[in-house]
């Protein structure tokens, strides 16, 4: 144990009354460090308040700091700001804008629409079918 631990131990240890002994019972010490050593054991005789902290802190409960951080869901919010204004913008206008925020790169292009083929109906009729049978096949 070091020195200075076993001399906080001891102090701990006093009874009450008896915190310091009277400045004359006090022993001096000669040398070249001694006043240096009398200045410390008199600028901290007893531990005092950090002050590094903000004077009048309160401890924050960790639950308020999480909901206060928490994510909040504003879709409803929004939905209904959204759904109050009635103008609609025009069709072209917003098919310029997609067009101007739209990347170079293949990947941002919009997938081109194929034009719609109608489906080709047979060109023999029922009666055509009924025909080439009677002759192929030679059944009346």
């Amino acid at each position: 144990m070091s020195a200075s631990l076993l001399r906080r131990g001891l102090e701990l240890l006093e009874a009450p009354g008896r915190r310091k002994a009277p400045p004359g019972l006090q022993q001096g010490r000669d040398g070249p460090r001694a006043a240096g050593a009398a200045r410390r054991r008199k600028a901290a005789p007893e531990p005092r308040r950090n002050k590094a902290t903000v004077k009048g802190r309160v401890v924050k409960s960790a639950i308020e700091e999480y909901h206060k951080k928490k994510a909040v869901n504003h879709l409803r919010a929004n939905l209904q700001y959204m759904l109050k204004g009635r103008f609609v913008a025009n069709k072209t206008i917003t098919e310029q804008v997609l067009a101007q925020n739209r990347g170079r790169k293949a990947k941002d292009q919009p997938p081109k629409k194929a034009a719609k083929k109608k489906p080709e109906g047979t060109v023999f009729t029922e009666e055509d079918f009924r025909k080439f049978e009677r002759e192929y096949f030679g059944r009346p």
